[in-house]
């Protein structure tokens, strides 16, 4: 039996086995990478869609994903690669693109004004090791490298990401253990924890996408806002409109003036709030 050490998971793996997340497998003994390189999305986005609203705007990223994810938020609107699926060889269909294919596709689309890569659409970190051996590549061929997690990553893997990437967009879900736990199956303190090591080192901006009864409170919000203000005041937020999907089709789309409202909350701590899916 051989422990994964990624996240907070902390899945204990016999030969073969895959952890939770389904990007990971215990072969030979050690826990290895099973999704390195197997592409399930790429596309030319624009870089507000991660969501970055002070990140070089205006401009264009060559976004990929592959599939798996070590949380299990009921309402994922990309379940079909995510967790949506028994096992990968049902999952979704995947190419393999090697670190150096990805960044020649990356760097053939600058005239169409893209600046690099982003690593998003399902969890990216279960698969660190591709995002990081694809980010130094890129930054050798000056482009540059963004990410969107959820954060719930330890210390272990530190060293391999923050130093290569240059603009992350972090999932702070909420700010209740009990969410985080019984909702999403994550780690709220181990998010907080990455969010903290990474922000003097990165640009980074935050999503917490406000889902009716569970995180819409006027006092979390408050409480959310003030801790990303003691790191920093200037750290972007963007609330972000929930809307029914994949297991959680009982709860109603968030109302839009809920979405107005709370931004307006999280602008008594900080500079910058923008609101999602509106």
């Amino acid at each position: 039996m051989s422990v994964c050490e990624v996240c907070h998971n902390h899945c204990n793996l016999k030969e073969g086995m895959t952890g939770m997340c389904m990007g990971r497998i215990c072969r030979d003994g050690k826990i290895i990478c099973a999704n390195y390189g197997l592409i399930s999305s790429i596309a030319l986005d624009p870089i507000e869609k991660k969501p970055f609203a002070r990140f070089f705007p205006g401009s264009m990223v060559v976004s990929v994903g592959s599939y798996g994810c070590n949380l299990r938020c009921p309402f994922c609107q990309n379940h079909s690669i995510s967790y949506g699926f028994e096992s990968p060889l049902s999952g979704p269909p995947v190419k393999y693109i090697s670190p150096k294919e990805l960044v020649s596709i990356a760097s053939s689309y600058k005239e169409e004004g893209n600046i690099g890569i982003a690593f998003t659409y399902n969890e990216p970190l279960i698969g660190f090791e591709y995002v990081r051996d694809t980010s130094i590549l890129a930054h050798e061929a000056g482009l540059k490298t963004v990410l969107v997690s959820n954060g719930c990553v330890s210390e272990k893997i530190y060293d391999d990401i923050i130093p290569n990437i240059d603009a992350m967009n972090i999932d702070l879900k909420g700010f209740t253990d009990n969410y985080y736990t019984d909702v999403l199956h994550g780690d709220r303190q181990m998010v907080m924890e990455f969010i903290k090591a990474a922000a003097p080192h990165c640009h980074i901006e935050l999503t917490t996408l406000i889902v009716p009864g569970l995180n819409d409170s006027d006092e979390e919000i408050l409480e959310l806002s003030a801790w990303i203000a003691k790191i920093r005041d200037d750290i972007p937020l963007h609330i972000s409109r929930y809307f029914p999907r994949f297991h959680m089709t009982d709860i109603p789309a968030t109302d839009v003036g809920t979405i107005y409202h709370l931004a307006e909350v999280a602008r008594c701590n900080l500079k910058y709030v923008y609101t999602g899916n509106c």
